[in-house]
């Protein structure tokens, strides 16, 4: 199960690296990581937490969920919004190569705009649920 988690990450990574329509926000090469560097420019995707767990009556399947973190200083809330509308074009029901995985689907399950505490941060929170199984 643990090599599909990592191989999945990197075909995210690669995904939303490649779509053209997010890289007009977090530039080329895509700021996306998952730590960011001291300075990192915003705005920017984090790769958050994960959990992989047996897909249940799928032998050697594997169930993710994937969280997705975007951070901007744009006042208000629209940045967050369309590169969160970005992601989600990039990777909802979408088709990618998983590298010695078949990804059966990749849906999002869940998303959130909000404002950190420090006043300035607008943090947007997106979850994906994919689903993998060894070729």
């Amino acid at each position: 199960m643990s090599d599909s988690i990592w191989a999945l990450q990197r075909a995210i990574y690669q995904e939303l690296s490649n779509d053209a329509g997010l890289g007009a926000y977090i530039g080329a090469p895509a700021r996306i990581f998952d730590h960011p560097p001291d300075g990192a420019g915003l705005p920017y995707i984090v790769i958050g937490a994960g959990r992989a767990s047996d897909w249940k009556g799928v032998d050697r399947g594997v169930e993710h969920d994937v969280r997705l973190h975007v951070y901007s200083r744009y006042a208000g809330r629209r940045e967050i919004k369309e590169i969160m509308s970005a992601v989600y074009d990039a990777l909802h029901e979408a088709a990618f190569a998983v590298d010695g995985h078949r990804l059966v689907n990749i849906r999002c399950i869940f998303s959130d705009a909000l404002r950190r505490t420090d006043g300035e941060t607008y943090e947007g929170v997106m979850r994906f649920r994919a689903m993998t199984q060894p070729l």
